[in-house]
């Protein structure tokens, strides 16, 4: 397919964990809807549905004729069933797997998919070293790391780190509650993960809110749902105000955070991805931001 030039936006990143539920047909639309929605970066793991969902992507963008230059492949190992893996020889071995689900000599990034107690960082060096010598992996980054464990892993790479995904959005605000209620009895006002987005932001690595729409552990999507009536009937009203959907407006809420972060769209549906996809052009007003930040259960002081 032709990719238009225009309207790309780095901050929108298609997550790819629940392609193996779709059909190939399925995937090629939900794919052709992000490249047409400027879309250009998708995310992987070695675990979703157990590698094919990497392998499923790859025939679908065969299908459609797109070119391996023309999109940013990411991808994360590390997970295994009932434990964390950072070992070189795992590390080595994820990618290999991962390069040949999807059938390209390189992938853009690959993240440490969870901390491991167990890490060795001059090991986990060793295999980044070799991964960018022979051209294997152009960057390197972590997901679901705090500040502390960023910086033990730093300190033996001779590659900056360059990504960390977090979950954060509307239901899972806890990395920015911390500071906004700061000094009070609030509940939100412990901090849990170390300032994390302000960490990454002094630091260069992109911040990158993973489950943007989900409440709790993969509980369900707040959108339209009776347990947040309050955050859906602010989203509808802004919904009105700006001219888009609920669902873009629940996005552009992350985007107009200051940090600039990328944020993973995990829709499997091709129109709500394209409505979801237009967050990019909205900018909310502060004193929107912060109405729903309140609406979605978080006091200020």
């Amino acid at each position: 397919m032709t990719l238009p030039t225009t309207g790309n936006d780095d901050r929108l990143i298609l997550g790819c964990w629940r392609l193996h539920e779709r059909t190939p047909d399925q995937i090629a639309l939900l794919l052709e809807a992000a490249l047409e929605s400027g879309i250009r970066q998708f995310d992987h793991a070695d675990i979703y549905g157990s590698g094919s969902s990497e392998r499923l992507f790859t025939q679908a963008m065969q299908t459609l004729g797109c070119k391996r230059e023309s999109v940013v492949l990411q991808s994360k190992c590390g997970i295994r069933e009932g434990f964390y893996d950072s070992s070189a020889q795992h590390i080595l071995n994820s990618v290999d797997g991962i390069l040949s689900r999807l059938d390209t000599e390189y992938i853009d990034t690959l993240l440490l998919h969870r901390p491991d107690a167990l890490m060795e960082p001059a090991e986990v060096a060793e295999a980044f070293n070799h991964l960018q010598a022979v051209g294997k992996v152009l960057r390197f980054g972590v997901s679901n790391f705090r500040p502390m464990q960023i910086e033990l892993l730093q300190s033996a790479l001779n590659q900056p780190l360059c990504a960390n995904q977090v979950q954060f959005g509307l239901a899972h605000t806890g990395p920015i509650d911390a500071a906004l209620q700061a000094n009070t009895r609030f509940g939100g006002s412990l901090d849990r993960d170390g300032s994390v987005i302000d960490y990454c932001r002094m630091n260069g690595l992109r911040v990158q809110a993973w489950s943007p729409l989900q409440f709790g552990m993969f509980e369900g999507n707040f959108l339209g749902h009776p347990d947040f009536a309050e955050l859906n009937h602010e989203l509808n009203n802004m919904a009105q105000i700006y001219g888009c959907s609920a669902g873009a407006i629940a996005i552009a809420w992350i985007l107009r955070h200051t940090a600039n972060l990328q944020v993973l769209l995990g829709s499997t549906d091709p129109q709500r991805l394209k409505s979801i996809a237009t967050a990019t052009g909205v900018s909310l007003q502060r004193e929107h931001w912060y109405a729903l930040y309140r609406a979605a259960g978080n006091p200020l002081p």
